[in-house]
């Protein structure tokens, strides 16, 4: 499985992995965190991320998710993008983190784009208008959870979207499609891969 590594301003990066402790009760093995504070030494970090990076880095290599694109802590995750078998992405969040967690066992590359998918899927707007998430799910017979999702059931369930809710999830893949250096394009990886 590949180990995990999240990088970002404190508390951030030590609170996502509380949270994956909650939603799993207890930490899955090999899953870091490193807050980087606002008075941290650049060089500090950079020693501590590669130290991580090489303690939690398994067969199928390694995951590293950073906040904010650009920033202090993606700046130090971007060193490790040229790690062999390390892919960085940018914009971490909950929903990222969690598909992360539950495709680890999948190739990098593989992981990766769920990752991101689970970045952009849980972005959602929550309304009046807009019919609530498990309903919508158990309506078309698909399971409300990020790990027990298939690519068949990801298909299923965005042909039984209500009308309001795929034309949102539409919209989200064009502007994610249209960013440059952003949450959907913050893939960091060494020079000369695909």
């Amino acid at each position: 499985m590949a180990g995990i590594l999240i990088i970002a301003h404190a508390p951030l990066a030590t609170a996502l992995r509380e949270c994956i402790a909650h939603i799993y009760g207890g930490c899955p093995a090999r899953i870091g965190a490193l807050d980087v504070l606002p008075d941290s030494d650049p060089a500090e970090v950079v020693a501590k991320a590669n130290s991580e990076i090489e303690r939690l880095r398994e067969d199928n290599g390694a995951l590293v998710l950073t906040d904010m694109f650009g920033a202090t802590p993606s700046n130090i995750a971007a060193r490790l993008a040229t790690v062999p078998e390390v892919r960085v992405l940018a914009g971490v969040n909950l929903p990222m983190l969690v598909r992360a967690v539950c495709y680890r066992a999948t190739p990098l590359d593989t992981l990766v784009e769920k990752a991101l998918a689970g970045a952009s899927k849980g972005v959602q707007t929550i309304g009046p208008t807009m019919p609530p998430v498990a309903a919508a799910a158990s309506e078309c017979g698909c399971p409300p959870t990020p790990c027990a999702e298939s690519a068949a059931d990801t298909t299923k369930h965005a042909a039984n979207q209500p009308a309001g809710q795929g034309a949102s999830q539409s919209a989200a893949a064009t502007l994610g499609a249209a960013c440059t250096g952003g949450v959907a394009a913050g893939v960091l990886r060494p020079a000369g891969t695909a």
